[in-house]
């Protein structure tokens, strides 16, 4: 089963991209986020003809999360638990059929930015939330993936120039203690399982030649309950999709499992 993770930074402003993508790549299960788009004028029928089952969790113009299958999906849920009245939509959840089941958590983590401040806050508590819910999974000993673009560079090695993050949401200490909180629940980074060092990036700024000048950062991730790391094959960047026509600033991240 191989299971990429792809901030698509508007999925119809980028719905050419995606479908080559899908195209190419072709992903049994795609956790997209950054939507942008309600679930009814999600474009479901373009991607349901490349063999897909499209789950949404939407809204208007920001944020959405979704999840591409051509396995069966069962038991979906919509919406991180923990606080009714976050109507933000930044987290998904289905159960994919393949030869054994397997839990995929697509998520979106808030960006923070300007921190300190409402928006730091906001991610903090969603953080915790999140741990809570990577807690209720855990006790299941079943395999499960949290993945998606988490907002979170965890390491400095993670950027190719440490100090342009120094005071940024995605960098301060308290962001990657509440990162560092999640792993030492004993979840496994599928990437750091397998690669080692600095030089990984998953996202390129748009502006002052970030891309060409490969001055990226790793933020997208995926996290494997110890019963889903047993069957990590492997875990690698697709960072070719960031030079192709009008990408997104961010590029897939896969993991490919057993099951």
């Amino acid at each position: 089963m191989r299971i990429a993770s792809f901030n698509i930074n508007g999925v119809k402003a980028r719905l050419p991209v995606l479908l080559d993508w899908l195209t190419e790549s072709a992903p049994d299960v795609a956790c997209l986020q950054e939507i942008k788009s309600v679930d009814d004028g999600f474009p479901r029928t373009e991607i349901e003809d490349l063999g897909y089952q499209v789950e949404t969790h939407g809204q208007k113009g920001f944020n959405g999360v979704a999840i591409l299958s051509k396995l069966p999906l069962e038991d979906i849920s919509r919406g991180l638990p923990g606080d009714e009245s976050d109507e933000q939509a930044r987290y998904i959840e289905a159960t994919v059929i393949g030869s054994r089941p397997v839990r995929v958590c697509g998520l979106y983590l808030p960006n923070g930015n300007p921190a300190p401040g409402p928006k730091y806050d906001y991610k903090l508590a969603w953080m915790a939330r999140l741990e809570a819910q990577m807690r209720v999974h855990l006790a299941t000993e079943e395999p499960v993936i949290f993945c998606g673009d988490y907002n979170i560079i965890p390491q400095d090695e993670d950027a190719a120039t440490p100090s342009d993050w120094t005071g940024d949401a995605l960098a301060l200490p308290e962001s990657r203690a509440a990162f560092r909180r999640m792993l030492a629940l004993g979840l496994t980074e599928a990437f750091r399982a397998r690669q080692h060092g600095g030089g990984h990036y998953s996202f390129w700024d748009y502006q002052a030649g970030a891309w060409n000048r490969n001055n990226g950062i790793r933020i997208d991730h995926h996290l494997l309950t110890p019963q889903a790391a047993d069957l990590l094959r492997d875990c690698w960047i697709e960072k070719d999709q960031r030079g192709r026509e009008k990408p997104s600033d961010h590029v897939p991240v896969w993991i490919e499992l057993d099951a």
